[in-house]
């Protein structure tokens, strides 16, 4: 019988151009060793990073994301370029736990462009992780299809959170000790549950009755939600005309 073959992860990684794409090109000059799991896509800087680069890469089958920047307060081009890379991807990680993604698979490192010794340890580090974890979808029991489906969703709620972010998501204190509190306190959760995640919900229960009217039922298995979650926003989305009940149990999105 065959060996069973070595997982061997894909792992995108968005470089900013003047300090991460620097200390990788100094890491391989300088013949530094690490595992050849990276895909890197060369930006700018990494405050461009969208959230819908981190959803659309999950979606195309990455087994990890990595986000490398300057150093805070070292950014080349706006003073707080790298906050709003470390503001996505903490709410990035919000968003991929909800969706049944471990959170671990997303990454942000500060490398400068003469630290290839330590962009060389970043990549071996996040190599082992995304390995310990196992292939992306299979190890967290999803399938493909419905991976990719969930991607779609948080993609197509992008353009909505970058206006919630903008009027009600504020950080009060742009440091990154700043970041980690908001997005860890008490009036974070309570917003991202009112603001983030009802949306999120409701747009992938919608998404779903697009394929097919189903039972009611049949929705918390599918969706690998709790039945009093659908339960409610299938009330909302009702009362809002978005979705109808036809032939007593069937469900189907309303005209």
């Amino acid at each position: 019988m065959a060996a069973p073959t070595e997982f061997k992860p894909t792992i995108v990684g968005f470089l900013c151009n003047w300090c991460c794409y620097g200390g990788a090109d100094l890491a391989g000059v300088s013949r530094f060793q690490y595992p050849p799991h990276l895909r890197v896509i060369r930006l700018m800087c990494s405050g461009r990073v969208d959230l819908a680069f981190i959803f659309r890469a999950f979606a195309k089958g990455a087994d990890g994301v990595f986000i490398g920047g300057c150093h805070l307060n070292d950014c080349h081009y706006n003073p707080e370029g790298n906050y709003d890379a470390m503001g996505n991807t903490l709410m990035a990680k919000r968003i991929l736990e909800k969706l049944g993604v471990n959170p671990e698979r997303l990454r942000l490192e500060w490398v400068s462009a003469g630290e290839g010794v330590r962009f060389a340890e970043v990549m071996n580090e996040i190599s082992a992780k995304v390995k310990s974890l196992g292939p992306l979808g299979s190890a967290e029991g999803i399938a493909v299809a419905e991976l990719a489906s969930r991607m779609q969703t948080a993609v197509d709620l992008v353009p909505y959170i970058k206006l919630v972010e903008r009027e009600r998501l504020r950080v009060p204190v742009r440091t990154e000790d700043g970041y980690r509190k908001f997005f860890g306190s008490a009036e974070f959760d309570e917003l991202f549950n009112e603001l983030i995640l009802d949306k999120l919900v409701m747009s992938r229960i919608m998404g779903f009755l697009r394929k097919k009217p189903v039972a009611a039922m049949e929705i918390p298995g599918n969706l690998d939600l709790a039945p009093s979650e659908v339960a409610r926003h299938l009330q909302q989305l009702t009362e809002r005309g978005l979705i109808k009940f036809e032939s007593g149990q069937a469900l189907v999105a309303a005209v």
